[in-house]
C-alpha cells in the first residue's frame, strides 16, 4: 500500500473516531438532561407530596379529637398516634419535620386536638401540654363588666349587635338550655323573679380566642359561661363546706369586684360585707344602687338611695338577688376567704386607696380626712 493510501485510511479512521466521540457526547448529554428532568419531576412531585402532607387535614374542622400521649412516648409513637387520630396526614413526614426543626421534650397527657391544626400548632401543643391554635380573632371581657357592657364588647368584635346579644341572654328558653348544659354552675336561683338578668355574673372576665370564621352567638356565650364553670371548680368543695351556693358566692364576688380598687383590698372589703351581715346591718354599697338604677352614677346622691329595688343594699339587708357584674378569680377567692377583721366601714379616697374603720366615728374621721369635700 502506498504512503498516500495509508494517510487516507488514517484520516478516515480519525474522522470516524471524531464522529463516535460526538455521538457519545450527545448520548451522555441526552442521558444527563434526562436524569436532570427526571430529578426535577421527581423533586416537584416529592415537594408537592411533602408540603401537602404538612398542611392541616381539614382547615375548616371545628370538632376536636381526643389523643392520649402516654408517659415515655417517643416521637415515632407520638406521630403514629396523631396519624391514627386523623390529625396529621403522614406520621413519617411529621416525624421528619419535627426532627428537622429540632423539636423535642414533648409532654404526656390527654389532648383535645383538631384536624384544622398545623404541624407547628401540634408541636407547640405537645411541648407546652396545651392545645394551641392560631385564633381567627379574639375579644377581651374585663373584670367588673355587667351584661350590658359585655354586649357592647360583642358588638364591637363580632357581627352581632348588642341588642341581639341581650335578647339571647334574656331568652327564657335559652336560659333553660344553659341550665341543662351547665348543671353544676347554673341553678334555678338565676330564674328568681327579682333577678334582672339571669346570666349576670356568669360570663367570666378573660381574653377569649375564637377559631371559627363565623361563630354563633350561642358559641360565644357558652364559651364565657364555660370559663366561669371552669374557674369556679377549684372552689366547689369550699363552697359546699360553708353551705353557700355558687350563686351567693358570685353575688358577693361581684360586690367585691366593683368596690375594690387594688387586689390587696379585696379580702378586707369582703370582710366588711361579712361583718355587716353578721351584725344584721345593710351592706350599703353604692354599686348596687347604680345597678338598681340601671346606669352609671358618677356620684351616689341621697336621692338615689330612695329607689325601691331589690338590688338597693341601702334599703335591703343581706346580699342582692344576684351578681351585679362579672368577677375575676381574685374576687371569687376573696368572697370565700375574706380577711379576719373587725371592720364595718370603708371608703376610697380620690387616689383609689381604701380606708377601713371599725366604728362609724372612725369612718367619719376617715371621711373628713380623705374626702375633703365631705359627702
Amino acid at each position: 500500500m502506498s504512503d498516500r493510501s495509508k494517510k487516507q485510511v488514517m484520516l478516515e479512521r480519525m474522522n470516524e473516531k471524531k464522529k463516535e466521540v460526538k455521538t457519545i457526547r450527545r448520548i451522555v448529554l441526552i442521558v444527563f438532561l434526562s436524569v436532570l428532568l427526571l430529578m426535577a419531576i421527581g423533586g416537584t412531585i416529592l415537594y408537592s407530596y411533602v408540603t401537602g402532607a404538612l398542611k392541616p387535614v381539614d382547615p375548616d374542622a371545628e370538632d376536636t379529637v381526643t389523643v392520649e400521649i402516654p408517659i415515655g412516648s417517643n416521637l415515632d409513637s407520638i406521630a403514629l398516634k396523631l396519624e391514627d387520630a386523623g390529625v396529621i396526614k403522614n406520621d413519617r413526614i411529621f416525624k421528619y419535620y419535627a426532627k428537622f426543626n429540632n423539636e423535642s421534650d414533648f409532654q404526656a397527657g390527654t389532648y383535645e386536638m383538631s384536624k384544622a391544626m398545623t404541624p407547628d400548632e401540634l408541636l407547640k401543643s405537645l411541648k407546652t401540654g396545651k392545645v394551641y391554635r392560631e385564633p381567627v380573632f379574639q375579644y377581651t371581657i374585663p373584670e367588673g363588666m355587667n351584661l350590658a357592657q359585655i354586649s357592647e364588647v360583642i358588638e364591637k368584635n363580632t357581627e352581632f349587635t348588642a341588642d341581639e346579644f341581650m335578647e339571647l341572654v334574656t331568652d327564657e328558653t335559652y336560659i333553660n338550655e344553659l341550665i341543662s348544659k351547665f348543671p353544676n354552675l347554673l341553678t334555678e336561683e338565676i330564674l328568681d323573679e327579682q333577678i334582672k338578668f339571669p346570666l349576670e355574673g356568669y360570663l367570666f372576665p378573660a381574653t377569649y380566642p375564637v377559631f371559627e370564621e363565623k361563630p354563633t352567638l350561642k358559641t360565644l356565650i357558652e364559651q364565657m359561661v364555660g370559663a366561669t364553670d371552669e374557674n369556679i371548680t377549684p372552689y366547689r368543695e369550699a363552697i359546699a363546706e360553708e353551705k353557700r351556693t355558687i350563686h351567693q358566692v358570685l353575688t358577693m364576688a361581684s360586690l367585691v369586684e366593683k368596690e375594690a380598687r387594688t387586689p390587696e383590698d379585696r379580702k378586707s372589703i369582703a370582710s366588711v360585707f361579712e361583718n355587716r351581715m353578721e351584725e344584721g346591718m345593710p351592706l350599703q354599697t353604692d354599686p348596687t344602687v347604680a345597678y338598681a338604677h340601671g346606669k352609671h352614677l358618677e356620684r351616689t346622691m341621697y336621692s338615689d338611695l330612695e329607689i325601691d329595688d331589690a338590688y338597693n343594699t341601702y334599703q335591703n339587708e343581706g346580699l342582692p338577688p344576684g351578681p351585679i357584674s362579672n368577677a375575676g378569680s381574685s374576687s371569687i377567692d376573696a368572697a370565700l376567704n375574706p380577711s379576719e377583721t373587725d371592720y364595718l366601714y370603708f371608703l376610697a379616697d380620690p387616689s383609689g386607696a381604701n380606708h377601713f374603720a371599725k366604728t362609724y366615728e372612725e369612718h367619719l374621721k376617715n371621711r373628713d380626712k380623705y374626702l375633703k369635700s365631705g359627702e
